[in-house]
C-alpha cells in the first residue's frame, strides 16, 4: 500500500526561513533510511505559497483564481513523502521516525493512504508514449 505524509507549513516555512543545518541533517539521514529500506518512492518539499494561486470551482463557469500568499494556519502543505507500507502502522512507524525541527514550534504532519492506482486513475502521458512507441514499432 502506498502512503502519503502531508507536512503541514508553518509560518518560517511560509516566509522561506532556511532550516537550520542540524535538521537539514536529520531530515537527510531519515530520508536516507526510509531509501535503504526500500519504502521512500517520493520526496519533495514544497517553495512558499507567495508563488502560488488557488483554483475555486463552481458549476457557473471558469473558476475563480487567488494569487498567494496564503495564510499558514489555512492547512497549507510544506513537503510531502509517498513510502510504500504493508499497512497502516508500518506507515505510521515510519511518519514516527521524522525530524521535527528545534525551536520553530509545532509541526503537523497528516499520513493517509493513497488510492489503489487500479481505480480507473491512468497516467496519460506514459499512455502517449507507449502510443508513440508502439506506433514507431509497426512502422519498423
Amino acid at each position: 500500500m502506498r502512503f502519503m505524509l502531508l507536512v503541514k507549513a508553518t509560518g518560517r516555512s511560509e516566509a522561506g526561513v532556511p532550516q537550520s543545518p542540524e535538521y537539514r541533517l536529520a531530515k537527510e539521514a531519515n530520508l536516507a533510511s526510509m531509501t535503504e529500506a526500500g519504502v521512500l518512492l517520493a520526496a519533495e518539499r514544497l517553495l512558499p505559497s507567495s508563488g502560488g494561486i488557488r483554483l475555486a470551482y463552481s458549476p457557473e463557469g471558469e473558476p475563480e483564481t487567488e494569487c498567494g500568499p496564503f495564510p499558514a494556519d489555512s492547512g497549507l502543505l510544506a513537503e510531502y513523502m509517498v513510502i510504500e507500507a504493508g499497512t497502516m502502522e508500518e506507515a505510521l512507524g515510519w511518519a514516527r521516525r521524522l525530524a521535527a525541527p528545534a525551536g520553530c514550534g509545532p509541526v503537523e504532519v497528516e499520513l493517509r493512504e493513497l488510492a489503489d492506482g487500479s481505480e480507473g486513475m491512468r497516467n496519460a502521458g506514459m499512455e502517449s508514449d507507449l502510443a508513440f512507441q508502439l506506433g514507431m514499432l509497426r512502422r519498423a
